[in-house]
């Protein structure tokens, strides 16, 4: 029991939801390699580390020596999973899904190690079913049941329609692991109803009923909604090296905590005595440059994260500016532009607003110089580098009207 309890710990590191533990402690006795299920469909072509929370979950149990099954959803994106939406979601066209399928598995496998990951792609049995099979898979689900699901209840409650269709998706996805004989399926916490039509259809095929393992939605660098990329808080991981960095080393140091428990592939003990050490008084700063060098080191190279740790260095702790900033050319009167004026007309800020509240917070730089003066002026004929924040640069030439 040591060493299952001690593979607990790993397994449930992160987790929101294990349903049902004792059911797993169980098969972990047999000492057999469990098949763990992870479903994704390619709805878009590059994921950001908010998609690889559950990935990194099933690299645990890949290090704990389980089969992984990674499930590419070609069938089930033709669907389109409306999990969380309050409006049918548009499927995608046999040409997007085949493209994003390609970048799905080339990213993956900067987590788990293919030689050690079987790929499925769910067309593979659904192709095969057939509409008599489609049909007899539909009669094993009430709409009752259907309408337990949280987003199709809020939406018939209020009218809004909902496809036919859209009740397939929940059945599809059950069937895949009846089809993949899955002991353990990973997902988000917005997958419950999903994951418990997996374990009722394998309970109807005769099949043991998966464990269900739910993770959660990882915080954006916001820190307060979900990593998303129409928010514009993510951290992509085909990103450049150094922008991983330098958006990482952005997040606050309670949300680092979090990151590193759903992220870094560090012990809990190595953790824990990080916590110890800053308690202690070392520099949260150094702890979050070593994960945001790991995270580095995963998607591109150790060198990158190398790199990055010296240009974030050199730009942020000795002042020096980048040298591939934005070139930008604005047209100014000849009597001078304000500086609040400028860095609206330079889309460094969104508005003067913004500008004004960035000067007073000390958030903006001419030159390398720290800017005070709201009512500056810059002359028109002159070029100056314009800092806003820690990562916002543009050459900006000023020229008269």
């Amino acid at each position: 029991m040591a060493e299952i309890n001690e593979a607990l710990e790993l397994i449930k590191r992160g987790s929101e939801e294990l349903l049902v533990e004792s059911e797993l402690v169980e098969r972990l006795k047999t000492g057999r390699p469990l098949r763990i299920k992870l479903g994704m469909d390619p709805t878009a072509p590059d994921l950001h580390l908010g998609h690889t929370v559950v990935i990194n979950k099933l690299r645990h149990y890949q290090d704990l020596g389980h089969h992984i099954l990674f499930l590419i959803g070609d069938f089930t994106g033709q669907i389109g999973d409306p999990t969380g939406k309050n409006a049918t979601r548009p499927p995608l066209s046999i040409e997007q899904i085949e493209e994003n399928a390609k970048t799905y598995r080339e990213q993956v496998f900067k987590i788990l190690d293919p030689e050690r990951t079987e790929i499925c792609f769910n067309s593979t049995w659904m192709n095969k079913l057939g509409s008599a099979g489609m049909i007899k898979l539909a009669a094993q689900y009430t709409v009752a049941r259907m309408l337990e699901r949280d987003d199709f209840s809020k939406r018939y409650t209020s009218q809004q329609p909902i496809a036919v269709h859209e009740f397939l998706y929940p059945l599809v996805q059950g069937y895949d692991s009846v089809a993949m004989r899955a002991d353990v399926e990973l997902g988000g916490t917005d997958q419950k109803f999903n994951l418990l039509v997996g374990r009722e259809l394998q309970k109807n095929a005769g099949q043991l009923p998966q464990i269900i393992q739910m993770m959660p939605l990882l915080v954006g660098l916001d820190g307060v909604n979900k990593m998303s990329k129409s928010l514009g808080n993510y951290v992509g991981i085909n990103e450049a090296p150094k922008e991983i960095f330098g958006k990482l080393m952005s997040i606050s140091d309670d949300l680092m905590w979090r990151y590193y428990e759903l992220l870094s592939f560090r012990s809990n003990t190595e953790i824990t005595g990080f916590k110890r050490e800053v308690a202690e008084g070392r520099n949260p700063r150094d702890i979050k440059v070593l994960l945001a060098q790991e995270i580095v080191a995963r998607f591109h190279s150790q060198k990158d994260a190398e790199d990055a740790l010296a240009d974030f260095e050199a730009r942020f702790q000795r002042g020096a500016i980048p040298e591939d900033i934005p070139e930008v050319t604005v047209k100014v009167p000849a009597a001078g532009v304000s500086i609040v004026n400028l860095l609206k007309a330079a889309a460094l800020t969104a508005s003067n607003s913004e500008a004004t509240r960035m000067i007073e917070q000390g958030g903006v730089r001419a030159d390398g110089a720290k800017v005070e003066d709201k009512g500056l002026i810059l002359n028109a004929g002159t070029t100056v580098v314009l800092q806003v924040g820690k990562r916002k640069y543009a050459r900006v030439s000023l020229a008269a009207e």
